[in-house]
């Protein structure tokens, strides 16, 4: 199975977007090769702006130019893209309810070696209290490059969370469709359910082989968009399999873990339990090794699924 990294495809997909729409701009905050959407800028330099290291004047920017009509993507790392500009996106993306699409790459702990001070493990927790905001966390090459292309037509701001990792390409390009908002069973399973985002869907994906040569039959499911997120799925999974596990390369607190519980607490109480970073920073390290480290691993999918099942 090829490998690739969903911020590959953010810049492939914008790409690819251009040659379907004249209105596209693309804000950069000086990482243009490692956001990939240097990419874009040698295809499209005309469309594309460097605003230097000043992530929340970018935004004002993105802000500015999506009032003209015109579709902007401004980009960034997850860290600076939540973190230091979540008053700007707040107050001048957020309030006015903009079309601005938010393009966050290298987010969670398997940024590695950059260390705790990169690792955002908080932004899907930032972005989700701004109301209005839709949150997308695609899982593979093929999804994110589905999600930019589909955003693109979705009006409203957009958190889009790609990762630096490379990880395995599961979808195929010539069959997958992207929808936002409805989740998608990767699985089937009568005994448990277990729900991962990201990065984590191929890990749960493989967690639930694993499980099913031990006799459990885990119903695997990919939760892209946290919100909207897809209600009746999860509601229909806490109601046939009984018990969840959430899995996300993000804190516990506030993350895919907090909005699933947020949906079964209100419609189908059954135990929840959430497998992420644990009100922990990261820290310094090859990224397969942090995220073994931290319990975001098939391994230990399989371990905390089975004791929630007392076997």
């Amino acid at each position: 199975m090829e490998n690739k990294a969903t911020r590959d495809a953010y810049g492939d997909g914008l790409v690819a977007l251009a040659e379907k729409r004249d209105d596209l701009i693309v804000l950069e905050a000086d990482l243009a090769a490692a956001t990939k959407t240097g990419i874009f800028r040698k295809a499209y330099p005309e469309k594309h702006f460097n605003c230097g290291i000043a992530e929340a004047n970018m935004m004002g920017v993105a802000a500015g130019i999506a009032t003209t009509g015109k579709l902007v993507f401004a980009s960034s790392f997850a860290m600076f893209a939540a973190g230091r500009a979540f008053e700007i996106v707040r107050n001048s993306i957020g309030y006015p309810h903009l079309n601005v699409k938010i393009g966050a790459t290298h987010a969670g702990i398997s940024v590695g070696e950059d260390g705790a001070t990169h690792q955002c493990n908080e932004d899907i927790a930032l972005m989700r209290t701004i109301p209005g905001m839709t949150i997308i966390n695609p899982s593979d090459y093929v999804e994110a490059k589905a999600a930019v292309l589909a955003m693109a037509e979705y009006e409203g701001p957009t958190y889009l969370r790609f990762g630096r990792l490379a990880v395995p390409v599961f979808n195929d390009e010539a069959t997958y469709k992207f929808e936002v908002g409805k989740g998608v069973t990767m699985k089937d399973g009568k005994d448990v359910t277990i729900i991962a985002s990201g990065l984590m869907v191929a890990e749960a994906v493989e967690a639930g082989r694993a499980l099913a040569e031990q006799g459990i039959d885990a119903r695997i499911i990919n939760i892209h968009t946290i919100k909207p997120i897809d209600r009746d799925i999860i509601i229909k999974a806490a109601k046939e399999t009984g018990k969840i596990v959430t899995v996300e390369e993000h804190s516990v607190i506030g993350g895919l873990g907090s909005a699933v519980g947020d949906v079964i607490l209100e419609e189908c109480p059954v135990p929840v339990i959430k497998i992420g970073m644990n009100d922990k920073f990261g820290e310094s390290g090859a990224a397969k090794e942090l995220l073994k480290k931290y319990g975001l691993c098939a391994e230990n999918i399989v371990a905390v699924t089975k004791a929630a099942l007392g076997k």
